[in-house]
């Protein structure tokens, strides 16, 4: 076992896991801290360190909300513990291996976490990459700002600093990528066999990834999991780049409600005040994103991807069952026509035709739909015009709990990391089997860029065919386990998947 390594700043002992063959290192540095001079700077190179650094635990999580001080669901989940260390100095990143030896070449999954770009930390339980590295992967979990230390734009720092504006979050992951790309082998791991995967806005992190040419070279697969976030019915959706000159207001009416005027007095401020403020100021403004800089992101990460301008890789995606539901918020039949009018135009008829779109849910409104789902297989049947591979999923088991979920936003992570056993919902047998089935199909994407293979038990695991218009397949993830289900949209979805996708290309 490999307990002991040596990277490019210096030696670093990590700890056994609970299954002692697997090493877990755990807050290795991968840039300099982005204090002081470095705040709102493209991460710095790391310095060496002398002897040899413990990593038996995780280093503190970026500056956001306390967790585990509210009753949501996600403080029930696993933001659980309000002492757990935070502070701005977080460019650090884990590592799980089984690797005997630095030979051994073993594919690495590098991972995003999710939060809405404001909060969230690789030291979240459903993270723990063991269960994965038990099956031959490298496992490497990636802290990154978020929040206004992570995505402020303001004019006096494009001014200052032209060559990386904006977008300090995604250049934190980028470290982290180009770390692994240099050092990863020493772990056991194959710097040429990198696959990235993220979550809500991890997953819309990877697009952001996918879409930078810089990174070529640095992974060959991706998984976006809940990321592709389009609704159907409006303008604006979530994700999508604002332009750096607009996004700039935001940053100068920010220091207005901070009562600064300038970057020196802002970068001077305690970082304790700088985010108790900043959520204040999310009480009545929009949070800071990633942003188009014509830099690390040159345009809408979903739209770049679906006409090849990205970095070539294949790709697993899809959505929970419950998640984001989109609707039409018609009141009655005449408000649902001159919403159809708005929405489609002239296709507003062929909306009206369907007979799905007549449908009404009373917290909702008129047609349901699940935009992640539509905009994932348009996606995906667009990227095989041009060859390039894409598996389509749906979670759709029953989780089990008093407070009855549904399977909601996120509720697939304890599943896809098999970490069930951490979770106070009392999950029964079926549900680590599935857990379990989850968990190869992934490790499967990551070892050859193709989830067919076999279970750990020993069996096959259910075909899973890419999703094409010819082969319209996608694996749904039900509490009896994984059903491949061929079926083409229904016309009505169809519409909505054509809607989004010419909107796409308009971009």
């Amino acid at each position: 076992m490999l307990r002991q390594v040596k990277t490019e700043n210096g030696w670093v002992r990590g700890i056994e896991a609970a299954d002692p063959r697997i090493t877990a290192f755990k807050g290795i540095p991968f840039a300099a801290p982005p204090t002081g001079r470095n705040r709102w700077r493209a991460p710095q190179p790391c310095g060496n360190w002398a002897g040899v650094r413990d990593a038996s635990r995780f280093a503190p999580i970026s500056m956001q909300w306390i967790p585990g001080l509210g009753d949501d669901i996600y403080c029930r989940e696993w933001h659980v513990d309000p002492e757990i260390p935070m502070g701005e100095d977080c460019l650090y990143l884990n590592v799980w291996t089984n690797a005997k030896n630095a030979k051994d070449k073993l594919p690495v999954l590098v991972w995003f976490f999710g939060g809405g770009l404001q909060c969230g930390y690789p030291a979240e339980m459903e993270f723990d990459g063991e269960r994965i590295a038990r099956r031959g992967i490298v496992v490497v979990t990636v802290n990154y700002r978020v929040g206004a230390l992570g995505f402020l734009t303001h004019p006096q720092i494009s001014r200052e600093q032209p060559e990386a504006p904006a977008n300090f979050g995604n250049l934190d992951q980028q470290a982290g990528l180009r770390w692994v790309k240099r050092n990863i082998a020493a772990f056991g791991g194959d710097p040429g066999r990198v696959t990235i995967a993220g979550q809500s806005a991890g997953g819309g992190s990877v697009m952001s990834q996918l879409a930078c040419k810089a990174n070529r070279g640095l992974f060959s697969g991706a998984v976006v999991m809940s990321a592709m976030i389009f609704d159907p019915y409006m303008r604006r959706e979530v994700g999508r780049p604002e332009r750096l000159k607009d996004a700039e207001k935001k940053g100068e009416d920010f220091f207005s409600f901070l009562g600064i005027r300038t970057l020196e007095e802002a970068r001077a401020m305690d970082a304790v005040h700088l985010q108790r403020s900043y959520e204040k100021y999310m009480e009545s403004h929009i949070p800071f994103f990633t942003v188009q800089d014509d830099l690390f992101c040159t345009g809408d990460p979903i739209a770049m991807y679906c006409r090849g301008d990205c970095v070539d890789v294949k790709m697993m995606a899809g959505s929970t069952g419950d998640e984001f539901p989109n609707a039409m918020d018609a009141a009655d039949e005449e408000g649902l026509k001159k919403k159809a009018e708005r929405v489609f135009g002239d296709k507003a008829a062929e909306f009206l035709a369907q007979p799905e779109s007549r449908k009404y849910v009373p917290e909702l409104g008129y047609a349901p739909v699940s935009g992640i789902e539509c905009t994932v297989k348009g996606v995906l049947a667009e990227a095989a015009k041009t060859g390039r591979k894409g598996y389509c999923y749906r979670f759709d088991p029953d989780i089990p709990g008093w407070d009855h979920p549904g399977t909601f936003h996120s509720s697939d992570l304890w599943f896809w990391f098999e970490t069930l056993a951490k979770c106070w919902r009392p999950f029964t047998g079926k549900h680590y089997d599935l857990a379990r089935q989850m968990c190869d199909y992934f490790c499967n994407f990551i070892r050859t860029g193709d989830p067919n293979g076999q279970d750990l038990n020993g069996t096959d695991l259910p075909r899973w065919e890419c999703w094409t218009d010819e082969t319209p397949c996608f694996m749904q993830f039900r509490t009896e386990g994984a059903v491949p289900v061929r079926e083409p949209l229904s016309p009505f979805r169809q519409l909505i998947a054509d809607r989004i996708m010419e909107r796409m290309n308009s971009l």
